[in-house]
């Protein structure tokens, strides 16, 4: 099998140096990487090692990153991973992954376990997670386990590149995204099983340099779902309940805040994009006027 992993980019490139010199330790290197950024001043220098890697520029935002780089790679590779640029996989990782898809012709689309996940916390640094991951390898056997999913978790998820077609993440979902992970691969589920597999681990960092303001972010917290819901890729059922967690946690934590996480900003997010839904005004991309608001 041919096996591409795209990283699509923004404002880390030194955190990317890291990652694709990291990636040379996989037992089973890529076949090629494409790093996908609005342009040169977010990748530096990738210098080739033991595969190619490639760049691709174009518009800011991690759907149309995502989507610049799948239209260079479709023709050429049989499975497409997506690793977010402070994923830090396993060594064994891409070896599993392409098993699994040999294996189980009936899987669509594949995510790993990850073992620690600095987006729920202050974040991790680069040694930390590598810390993480060698504490991992010392465990003598790790349990096979499989899980389906409703949809996959973007930092880390590979997909049978003959079922993509002419599919492609959602644009609407402008700049971070957030749920477009679970709306791109739910739509896969029609052609296989869209599982979580626990033999694949990685440790993700959740650096906070690079992503949305508070405000922004709890905007799509709220309208990227009932969009979704509306759209129809995703069921209400997962939806509803994932908005109305993260609303409760922005009102309740706002009185005693975390360093490291804008509660009050994502809260006003949230409530700005409830009056406009009580209006019947659906727009995830309405975020970009926040993001115009904010620069002025």
């Amino acid at each position: 099998m041919r096996l591409v992993v795209i990283i699509a980019t923004f404002g880390r490139k030194e955190q990317l140096a890291r990652l694709l010199k990291y990636l040379e330790r996989q037992e089973r290197l890529p076949d090629e990487v494409i790093v996908s950024a609005p342009d040169e001043e977010h990748v530096g220098i990738c210098e080739r090692g033991s595969f190619p890697v490639s760049t691709v520029f174009g518009k800011r935002g991690l759907c149309a990153q995502r989507n610049h780089a799948l239209d260079h790679a479709l023709k050429h590779y049989d499975v497409i991973t997506f690793f977010d640029d402070d994923f830090i996989p396993q060594d064994n990782y891409l070896r599993l992954l392409e098993e699994a898809f040999q294996q189980h012709q009936d899987w669509a689309v594949v995510m790993g376990h990850v073992v620690k996940d600095g987006a729920r916390s202050a974040g991790l640094n680069w040694a930390e997670g590598l810390q993480v991951l060698a504490v991992e390898r010392e465990q003598i056997s790790i349990e096979s386990k499989v899980v389906d999913h409703v949809g996959a978790y973007g930092c880390n998820m590979s997909i049978r590149a003959k079922f993509i077609g002419d599919l492609r993440f959602d644009e609407r979902l402008v700049l971070y995204g957030w749920q477009e992970d679970i709306d791109f691969t739910s739509q896969l589920r029609r052609h296989g099983r869209v599982i979580g597999l626990s033999t694949l681990r990685g440790v993700h960092l959740g650096l906070k340099m690079g992503r949305v303001s508070g405000e922004r972010f709890g905007y799509s917290q709220v309208a990227n779902p009932i969009y979704l819901i509306r759209k129809g890729t995703v069921p209400a059922g997962f939806a509803l309940p994932l908005m109305g967690r993260n609303i409760a946690a922005n009102l309740v934590r706002s009185l005693w805040p975390e360093p490291y996480v804008d509660r009050r900003g994502r809260l006003r997010g949230n409530l700005r994009a409830l009056a406009h839904v009580l209006k019947g005004r659906i727009e995830p991309e309405y975020i970009q006027h926040i993001a115009a608001a904010e620069a002025r």
